[in-house]
């Protein structure tokens, strides 16, 4: 077995589970990505389900932060989102859209970034409608492979569809159990003394666990985890 084909068959039987999104990364950095976004969205409300930079986390972040505060209501694909038939996968390229964007849309999400193209699959199930965006920073680089992007579009609406039903916000998926404890306790309203006795380690040790999660999440306060993982 190929180690793509390995790393597919483990999205498939995680699905659902909090385990996915690590794998499902790793099978994403095989297409030859910068970073990729996922988003659930409908007529007024955006919601990130997973944002990761492999190279620069603050950035995804940053970038996830203003999406979802408005900045998705001018995202020129929203209409062909909304309107997509359940349970279909469609790809659409930079190029085929770069004319719809505003000016000003454009700028903060790709050119004061530095993100030179985006593959975003349109990925739509029974209850959720995703964005799965792929992004790359340098023009070299070689396009998505179309059946590949199409897959890791597939593996996020069925993942997320499983996963909706769960407490726990999905950007965190990606942490490990720890850090994702912290990060819950922070947005529960928790203090870090609280916490630390709720997880029976000492507070420094939060401390550390924060600081690791936020650098995988791409923030740098409590202000941006609670952006993040606004629902």
């Amino acid at each position: 077995m190929s180690p793509a084909v390995q790393q597919i068959d483990a999205c498939l039987a995680l699905l659902g589970s909090d385990a996915f999104a690590p794998v499902y990364v790793d099978f994403v950095a095989t297409l030859g990505v910068d970073q990729i976004m996922v988003f659930a969205l409908d007529c007024d409300h955006a919601r990130c389900l997973l944002s990761y930079h492999f190279s620069n986390a603050a950035l995804a972040g940053k970038l996830a932060a203003a999406y979802l505060d408005g900045w998705f209501r001018r995202d020129p694909l929203l209409p062909a989102l909304l309107a997509s038939a359940p349970n279909t996968v469609e790809l659409r390229a930079f190029e085929t859209v770069a004319g719809e964007m505003d000016d000003d849309y454009r700028k903060r999400f790709f050119d004061a970034p530095g993100l030179v193209a985006k593959t975003t699959i349109l990925a739509v199930g029974e209850r959720l409608r995703l964005f799965v965006s792929l992004y790359t920073s340098s023009s070299a680089g070689k396009p998505c492979d179309a059946d590949l992007a199409r897959l890791a579009g597939r593996l996020a609406i069925l993942h997320f569809e499983r996963a909706s039903d769960t407490a726990t916000p999905a950007p965190l998926s990606v942490l490990s159990d720890r850090e994702r404890a912290v990060c819950l306790g922070i947005l529960s309203g928790r203090k870090t003394e609280a916490i630390a006795a709720d997880l029976g380690v000492a507070a420094s040790s939060v401390v550390t666990y924060r600081k690791r999660a936020y650098h995988k999440l791409g923030i740098t306060s409590r202000a941006g985890l609670f952006a993040l993982c606004a629902g």
